[in-house]
Formats: C-alpha cells, sequence, structure tokens
C-alpha cells in the first residue's frame, strides 16, 4: 500500500517539476521578447479564439505627429464618424467611440480584415471584411460584425462608403 502511495506522489512530483521548469521557460523567454523591443506593445494572448485579421495600415508613423500638448494625423481626405450602440463591433468600438474614415478609391484599397462601412436598404452598417472573392459579378466583399454569429453575405465595393482606418476612445 506505501508503495502506490509512494509511486503517486513521485508521479506528482515529476509532473510539478515538469510544469514549473515550462512556466520559467516560458515567462524567460516572454521577458526577454518583451525587453527586446520595447518599442512596441505586446498583447498577451496563449490561445488566439479568433479567425479575425487585423485591418490594412493605413496610417504610416510618419504620418503621426506628437507634440507636447497635441497630436496631428496626417490623413487626406479623413473624416470623423460616430456610431449606434448596436454592439455588433464590440470590443472594437461601440457609441462614445470616434471613428477615423477615408473613401476607398478602389477594391484593391479593400483587404481582409478592414472595417468598412457600406450602406444597405438606406442605413449605414460598420462592420469587418471576413472575405474578398471574384463571381460573375465581379469583385464581392463578405462583411460580419465582430460579435455576430452571421456574415452579412456578399457586398459590392458600390455599396462600401468609407474605410474606417483609426479609432479613438
Amino acid at each position: 500500500m506505501d508503495s502506490s502511495k509512494d509511486k503517486l506522489i513521485n508521479a506528482l512530483t515529476k509532473v510539478i517539476a515538469v510544469f514549473a521548469i515550462f512556466s520559467i521557460g516560458f515567462f524567460s523567454a516572454l521577458a526577454l521578447n518583451l525587453s527586446l523591443s520595447n518599442s512596441f506593445e505586446h498583447p498577451l494572448s496563449f490561445f488566439s479564439t479568433s479567425e479575425l485579421r487585423a485591418p490594412s495600415d493605413f496610417i504610416k508613423e510618419d504620418n503621426i505627429k506628437v507634440y507636447e500638448n497635441k497630436i496631428v494625423i496626417e490623413l487626406d481626405d479623413a473624416s470623423l464618424s460616430k456610431y449606434s450602440p448596436t454592439g455588433s463591433m464590440l470590443p472594437i468600438f461601440d457609441k462614445g467611440a470616434n471613428g477615423i474614415r477615408v473613401i476607398p478609391k478602389s477594391k484593391n484599397d479593400i483587404s481582409v480584415g478592414d472595417i468598412v462601412t457600406f450602406e444597405k436598404d438606406s442605413i449605414l452598417i460598420v462592420h469587418r471584411v471576413v472575405e474578398k472573392g471574384q463571381d460573375e459579378n465581379g469583385t464581392y466583399f463578405i462583411t460580419q460584425g465582430d460579435n455576430n454569429q452571421v456574415s452579412d453575405g456578399k457586398i459590392r465595393f458600390s455599396d462600401i462608403k468609407y474605410i474606417t482606418v483609426g479609432v479613438l476612445y
């Protein structure tokens, strides 16, 4: 009886030791990575449950000027947007957030991951592009709210009014 108890304790000790060694290595590597590239912020994520892609990089670092009392973003033909509290784009934005948007000049300006505003039944809807493709009618975009379970179906370039290039809270 004592030998089975000793075997169990021995096995548990080994599991704890392996976990401790793994944890020390993981957090050491994380700390080293953060210290080597301290000019970037690193979102910590152990497991990704999202298939979403990030929006395109529309505002280049050279176009952002930081002064003591203000920040200036140099962006041609930009406008501000406000959002209805629908919850479809939570946690990215909802009522109270301010969006910076531009008018796309061509379908090539829009990529999977971008957040676009399109018109459907005389209503402006703001959702993320989750697919871009071609069919017999040309280029289409499938959009979906980040907090929605169902896509909006195919959207054509002629329906897209804006691309959101920034969100301010």
